[in-house]
């Protein structure tokens, strides 16, 4: 995977970087959180690793202008920080981040740390793929099912969701004012 890692701290980003590069991930590194958001938009990694607590833009900063920039692919971030408690992670998990640890990280937590990264990226892949292929008609919203049927969308996502679905119908709609 492209792994962005985004620290300060020179020392703590090169042991990371050698992890990671030692797990088999290609590694772009960066000093800060504005620095860090250069590098993503270069690069366009899988995941981001972050530390909260940086110069001139911090990790939560980071966290925030990725989850704004709404890119087509899923990008998973970890915040990796030596703060620890309940504000630091609330505040980590609230502007986007995915996972969080504390420092020191040993390289057999950031490795089953990073195999569930990919395994939310592989389904986040998958379900991109399957909402682009998705036969919905644009004119009358029926849907063509395995069958090659065509079926009311409201029907298909009964069957294949098997949950109810108490009303498919924006409000201007139901009251016959659309167009």
């Amino acid at each position: 995977m492209k792994v962005l890692l985004v620290d300060d701290d020179s020392v703590t980003r090169q042991m990371v970087a050698t992890q990671l590069k030692r797990l088999g991930h290609e590694v772009t590194t960066a000093c800060n959180g504005r620095e860090g958001w250069c590098a993503y938009e270069a690069t366009l990694p899988d995941v981001v690793i972050t530390d909260l607590v940086m110069p001139e833009e911090s990790g939560i900063d980071l966290c925030r202008r990725i989850r704004s920039a709404q890119r087509v692919q899923y990008t998973y971030i970890t915040v990796l920080t030596s703060q620890s408690g309940k504000s630091a992670f609330t505040s980590a998990m609230e502007a986007g981040a995915d996972d969080f640890m504390e420092k020191p990280c040993s390289a057999d937590k950031l490795l089953v740390r990073l195999r569930v990264a990919d395994r939310v990226l592989h389904l986040q892949g998958q379900v991109n793929v399957l909402e682009g292929f998705l036969p919905l008609c644009s004119y009358c919203k029926r849907i063509r099912d395995a069958n090659d049927d065509w079926q009311a969308l409201e029907v298909y996502v009964r069957v294949g969701a098997q949950v109810t679905v108490s009303d498919m119908l924006c409000p201007e709609c139901a009251s016959g004012r659309s167009q």
